[in-house]
């Protein structure tokens, strides 16, 4: 097993987009036309995980002064408790996104990883089209009672003293669904252009995750 991204986010070899000539047809203008698509998707996904990313430094200030307020001072207080809860939760949620870009996430690929370049391209492609998109339907659906609901009643917590603006929290289930969506076309549009022939330079896999057994 190593990590790198869903199953449907290992990356076949890749290459540079070949360029727009004026003897194109409407077709090739519109493979042209694709990298600047996708790369536009990865550039939103880079900048929201980056930004994301010093939230982790916020839950490791906010928690060590936590425990430094209780046991030092005798002194708590029941929002920074939930404040490095949320902090911890939305990086997880908002940052999906740019950990897919990166083939961050466990990929088991015993199969997979044994078939060619091609045949892993199809593979991505039906996987996420047939499996990321519709379970992304499904949360985003499935979770909008919860969501809107929140909003509705601007929902605060329920521990006296405790973080506003709890909707603001439950929203990120809706920002992991868009930014995971946005990815997954990337994904798809980046195999297609592979299938035809005009393969794009891909993410390499962080060397610090790839664990192999």
């Amino acid at each position: 097993m190593r990590r790198a991204g869903l199953l449907c986010d290992a990356s076949p070899p890749t290459g540079r987009s070949r360029p727009f000539r004026s003897d194109d047809t409407p077709g090739d203008v519109t493979l042209s036309a694709l990298p600047r698509l996708v790369r536009t998707i990865d550039r939103i996904n880079e900048w929201t995980g980056r930004g994301v990313a010093w939230l982790t430094l916020g839950c490791v200030l906010t928690c060590f002064g936590v425990v430094v307020l209780r046991y030092a001072f005798d002194v708590g207080h029941p929002w920074m408790q939930e404040l490095y809860v949320w902090q911890h939760a939305i990086v997880f949620m908002v940052g999906a996104g740019y950990t897919m870009l990166h083939r961050g996430h466990v990929n088991v690929d015993v199969v997979y990883g044994r078939m060619s370049a091609r045949g892993r391209a199809w593979v991505d492609v039906f996987g996420t089209l047939f499996f990321l998109f519709p379970w992304l339907a499904v949360l985003a659906v499935t979770s909008a009672p919860f969501v809107l609901s929140s909003w509705a009643i601007r929902e605060t917590s329920n521990t006296p003293d405790g973080m506003p603006a709890l909707y603001l929290l439950k929203s990120a289930l809706w920002v992991f669904c868009a930014l995971m969506f946005l990815q997954g076309i990337a994904l798809v549009v980046r195999r297609t252009l592979f299938l035809a022939g005009r393969p794009m330079e891909d993410h390499d896999e962080d060397k610090v995750t790839d664990e192999r057994l």
